[in-house]
């Protein structure tokens, strides 16, 4: 079933559910894209293929808000709002209980290892580095966790979770960045909470929020007065 969030003639906004993959890969799963284009073909009666842009993605076992377009037009602009950093993200996530970490940023040089699907913080001085800045501040704690709300200035790829996994506190479930133990069912506890931006036709202030995926450590979270 897709969240639908956010639908008008160029843009189409959802929720998405850990586990779900935002395009393809070497799995060949069904992908989130996917079930937005059959949804599109029988709302609309579409013949044929039906376009959908991808501006962004979120990591398979990651979830919330995520943006698609309808049409090319919306495409090419939104591109541009990422590549200027125009479009406020906001995640939340659970890590394991800090102490005197209250709000901190963070700016670390990342690097890509395409073969291992991974990244590292590495030297400013490696040619194939580049810069990550994120914000965190501690939203409330809970008995064995911390949750953050997270604010990106960039968005590199596994930004926050290498980020996060760097100064010693990985993200619950995560292990590929050195979490314990991974979750019951493969997610881990990231959440794309919000965004907000200039709508790219329109121009419209839009501002969207996604409910946090149903489960116990989440649910600890949902009367967290701070959104």
């Amino acid at each position: 079933m897709l969240n639908i969030l956010f639908e008008d003639n160029h843009l189409i906004v959802v929720n998405k559910n850990p586990g779900e993959l935002t395009q393809g890969d070497i799995t060949g799963d069904e992908t989130l894209g996917d079930k937005i284009k059959a949804y599109l073909k029988k709302k609309y009666n579409k013949p044929g293929n039906v376009y959908l842009g991808i501006a962004h993605r979120l990591d398979r076992p990651t979830s919330g808000v995520i943006i698609f377009t309808k049409t090319s037009k919306a495409l090419s602009r939104l591109n541009e709002l990422f590549k200027k950093n125009e479009i406020k993200k906001t995640y939340w996530a659970i890590v394991k209980k800090m102490e005197n970490k209250a709000t901190e940023k963070l700016e670390n040089f990342l690097i890509k290892n395409q073969k291992k699907n991974k990244s590292y913080v590495t030297k400013n001085s490696n040619k194939y580095a580049k810069k990550a800045v994120l914000t965190y501040k501690i939203i409330l704690e809970l008995k064995n966790y911390s949750l953050l709300k997270i604010n990106l200035e960039t968005g590199r790829h596994h930004q926050i979770r290498t980020q996060l996994s760097h100064i010693g506190f990985p993200i619950k479930g995560d292990l590929k960045y050195g979490y314990s133990r991974s979750n019951n069912d493969g997610s881990i506890h990231l959440h794309s909470r919000k965004v907000q931006f200039i709508h790219p036709v329109s121009k419209k202030n839009i501002e969207i929020t996604a409910k946090l995926p149903k489960n116990n450590v989440w649910d600890m979270c949902v009367n967290s007065k701070e959104k």
